[in-house]
């Protein structure tokens, strides 16, 4: 079986508060087209997904801060001119759902959940949520919460095909399970609504997506699972949220931390040689760095930064290259460009509204 190549790529980021240069390991991932029919059944056993490449397996949102997730969980992904395919398989002795209602908040249950900018600006964004009974929560979100966007919730992914496989039993506490696992075919049409990118993508796009995970700590009473709560407090324990690239915190909303998704246009177990761009991912964090200097300013009703020594005061990365940047700010808006370090042609943009786009000069 001939694989992808899936390779990491460091994410350079400076937390200015601390002083500090700390390293956020974040992830990507190569998608090849559908060679087969994709029937989309929970199982994942056509040839289309037997080629395909497994992900990393999942880790702690906050990433080495925390422990290693105690079940495995890991994805593929797949497209052909009509949807994006996703595949799950989740490590899990005990499989439990409760909700049933579409466009509850799936994650009171234990879930998978998808998340996807297209073009990768941090605005304009979807997730989707499902949980062991297949019960889903789709949403389109305007913005990250931090710039005060909104959850569409009544938005939904029109042509959505969504599939469980429980291997073993559902809510059945007497017994042992293996797991699940989630099959999701998204439409292009409905990616389509809210983007400036190419849809479908072209070879070699790259697209921002990420996957949680979300375990709740349970206890059996009787025949059913119930939630473990914390004696002193009587609420429930903190869910586990596991995630394929590293959050730094417990935060999904900032997609400036999802991996990288680059599209093949080329049938699925061809080997490809695959590099990420890891020098837009140190500039992209940077500049997000600046970004939430500015909102903490603001936050404290302070006018936006020009003070380019105040809002970045490492200016060479680990790689040596001097950074090449310039902002313009004032009360109400500000507006920072940043070099590409290793291609001077590619230049990075962001402003107040926490919009982040490239630009390529010719």
């Amino acid at each position: 079986m001939q694989k992808s190549l899936i390779v990491l790529f460091y994410i350079l980021s400076i937390h200015l508060s601390y002083g500090q240069i700390r390293l956020i390991e974040g992830r990507a991932y190569a998608a090849k087209r559908t060679i087969s029919e994709v029937f989309v059944d929970g199982l994942g056993d056509e040839d289309s997904w037997q080629n395909a490449a497994w992900s990393e397996y999942f880790v702690d949102i906050e990433g080495d801060k925390k422990p290693a997730p105690y079940y495995k969980t890991r994805v593929k992904m797949l497209w052909d001119d009509k949807y994006f395919y996703f595949y799950a398989e989740m490590e899990e002795p005990h499989v439990w759902a409760k909700l049933t209602e579409r466009d509850a908040v799936i994650f009171h249950d234990n879930d998978f959940e998808i998340f996807i900018d297209p073009d990768g600006d941090t605005h304009n964004y979807y997730e989707y949520e499902v949980n062991a009974f297949n019960t889903v929560w789709d949403l389109l979100l305007t913005k990250p919460y931090r710039d005060n966007g909104h959850a569409i919730n009544n938005w939904d992914i029109k042509g959505l095909k969504s599939a469980v496989n429980i291997n073993g039993t559902l809510n059945d506490p007497s017994d042992k399970d293996e797991g699940w696992s989630v099959e999701v075919a998204i439409p292009w049409k409905a990616l389509k609504e809210a983007t400036r990118t190419s849809v479908p993508p072209k070879n070699n796009d790259v697209w921002r997506v990420n996957f949680s995970r979300v375990q709740w700590k349970t206890e059996v009473k009787g025949r059913s699972y119930f939630k473990k709560k914390d004696p002193q407090t009587d609420k429930n324990l903190p869910e586990h949220n596991w995630v394929w690239s590293p959050q730094r915190a417990i935060a999904m909303h900032e997609p400036e931390f999802w991996g990288m998704v680059v599209f093949y246009d080329i049938p699925v177990g061809e080997n490809i040689d695959f590099v990420s761009d890891f020098g837009s991912e140190e500039v992209r964090q940077l500049l997000f760095d600046v970004h939430r200097q500015q909102i903490a300013l603001r936050r404290e009703k302070q006018p936006y930064s020009n003070d380019k020594e105040a809002l970045i005061q490492h200016k060479v990365f680990n790689i040596g290259r001097t950074i090449e940047w310039e902002i313009e700010a004032d009360v109400y808006r500000y507006h920072a460009i940043m070099q590409h370090p290793f291609n001077k042609s590619i230049i990075w943009h962001i402003n107040e509204s926490g919009r982040l786009w490239k630009e390529i000069k010719k």
